[in-house]
């Protein structure tokens, strides 16, 4: 096959790449000589060859010696008996010592005595507290009848036994008394001193109302549990309970009219106020928004105590509002005091134009409605006396009838603070920060999660002893009850509650105690 011609391009192509081969390995040699040329690399394994691993190294087992000591010093001759025998008693105390750091420990080690670093172990404060004590433990009593028996201070002594020694009402089993379908959210007592007349409201818009003066015939069946004649708690009966369906979403409040005992207040998250009157049996809605689509969910619900044909209210929203029951329904005056949700809120039982907050911020604060001031968009509102955040948010805030306003907060405390010289405070007067400060903190789980309803510390409205106390929930399944000083008084509890009794309420003047469950049952103490 003859060899076919180069054009004249692809000459002058080859012509070049051979110019240039020779200029480089020109330039190659020129480096060589001159001693500029890089070393070629050295490949010790060869091509295809893995590298070798190095060797480990392996540790050497240091003995452990005695310490050296000055047998001169101590009077010993070297070489004689004596230095040897001293020198293996220390060689043996080293290795003694060295095996015990070995040697396995067995039993409880108490975080505080085993900390290597940092400034200590306190098993009440520190970064996992609020994570390890979250959790309920079900019938487990934090306070009981050895606290009660080690009380010193005999005013003390005597008011926790008196609220201790309050018993569970065995008229029916507390399972047994279902007062509403569905989640109780608020409870309240009748004022009539007589006999327990129980209120509650719950998620689904009902009421229910219960008389406690009635009985099953349980406690007269137990008595005779040893004649054999106890009846089976099918054959006994019912407790008679009246459930209204009044709003239709949550209530979240019920208050009692000061001028009419037989007018009950409530509030509800579908937006409305209604009076129930138990006379006429009527509910008539006595506020709401002019939009029957509007959702202003009211979270809280309070009666002037001077002017009882005021009410207030607060919103979910942040507003705090004022409605005059003389007035057309759905009219208001709407202040808005925070950015966040109000979960709760009071007026001084004395000094309405007095008011507490407490929000999602995480802040307790106080109002005076005295005074309106301007704030840069949002209108007017009333004057802010002062303001307490705390580390999560806060759930309630209640005043007593002697200024002392008590909270709870998801930060597991109930704080107590003292406003009990408002009487001479001037209208819309800063505090100081200090003035702000609670004057007792108590530990407390407020951690109810999803199925539980919020733990709100509620007042005794007017005791009849003086002496300020208030009931809370307890996630361990009790109710708690603490005075204005901090101190506890009771943790109440019974056979037959399955549930927590989260929302818990005082009669106004009586020592008689109702809670309500996840469940809609009630549970009362007398």
């Amino acid at each position: 096959m003859a060899k076919q011609e180069l054009s004249e391009y692809e000459q002058q192509r080859q012509a070049n790449i051979a110019e240039r081969d020779a200029l480089l390995k020109k330039l190659a040699l020129d480096a060589a000589s001159a001693g500029i040329a890089p070393k070629p690399a050295k490949n010790s394994t060869g091509p295809g060859r893995p590298a070798k691993k190095k060797a480990p190294v392996k540790k050497v087992k240091e003995e452990i010696l005695p310490r050296r000591t000055s047998s001169r010093i101590a009077g010993i001759e070297a070489d004689s008996e004596k230095a040897k025998r001293k020198a293996d008693e220390e060689y043996e105390a080293v290795q003694e010592q060295a095996r015990i750091k070995r040697q396995r420990v067995s039993g409880d080690l108490s975080l505080g005595d085993i900390v290597v670093k940092g400034n200590g172990w306190d098993k009440n404060n520190n970064a996992f507290a609020d994570i390890v004590n979250r959790g309920a433990r079900p019938y487990e009593r934090t306070f009981g009848e050895s606290e009660v028996k080690e009380t010193s201070n005999k005013e003390l002594r005597a008011l926790r036994e008196q609220m201790s020694g309050l018993e569970l009402y065995d008229g029916f089993e507390p399972n047994r008394i279902k007062i509403t379908p569905e989640r109780i959210y608020t409870l309240a007592f009748h004022p009539e001193p007589t006999k327990p007349l129980v209120f509650a409201g719950d998620k689904l818009g009902n009421l229910g109302i219960f008389d406690a003066s009635q009985n099953s015939g349980a406690a007269d069946a137990v008595k005779k549990e040893g004649d054999g004649d106890v009846e089976d708690d099918e054959d006994l009966p019912d407790p008679e309970i009246t459930t209204l369906h009044i709003h239709t979403r949550t209530i979240t409040s019920c208050e009692f009219s000061p001028l009419n005992p037989s007018h009950i207040y409530t509030s509800s998250y579908d937006s409305s106020i209604r009076l129930l009157d138990l006379a006429t049996s009527v509910a008539t809605e006595v506020y709401g928004p002019q939009d029957r689509e509007a959702e202003d969910l009211l979270s809280g619900l309070q009666i002037d105590p001077k002017t009882p044909q005021v009410l207030y209210f607060s919103r979910l929203d942040g507003n705090i509002g004022r409605h005059d029951t003389r007035e057309k329904p759905s009219s208001a005056t709407l202040w808005p005091l925070s950015e966040k949700k109000i979960g709760g809120f009071s007026i001084h039982p004395q000094y309405p134009h007095y008011l507490a907050t407490a929000s999602l911020d995480r802040t307790m604060c106080l109002w005076d409605l005295r005074k309106l001031k301007w704030w840069e968009g949002d209108g007017r509102r009333p004057a802010l006396l002062g303001s307490h955040t705390s580390r999560l948010s806060v759930s309630h805030a209640a005043f007593n009838s002697v200024g002392q306003v008590a909270t709870s907060s998801y930060d597991d405390t109930i704080k107590i603070y003292n406003f009990e010289e408002m009487s001479g405070w001037k209208e819309g007067d800063a505090l100081e920060e200090s003035a702000m400060e609670p004057t007792h903190v108590v530990k407390h789980n407020n951690q109810t999660g999803r199925w539980v309803t919020i733990l709100r510390p509620q007042w005794q409205a007017n005791p009849s002893d003086g002496v300020q106390r208030f009931v809370i929930g307890n996630m361990n399944r009790f109710v708690d009850v603490y005075a204005g000083s901090g101190e506890q008084l009771a943790q109440l509890g019974g056979d037959g509650i399955t549930a927590v009794p989260a929302v818990a309420q005082f009669h106004p003047t009586n020592d008689w105690i109702a809670a309500g469950t996840a469940s809609g049952k009630l549970c009362l103490w007398k």
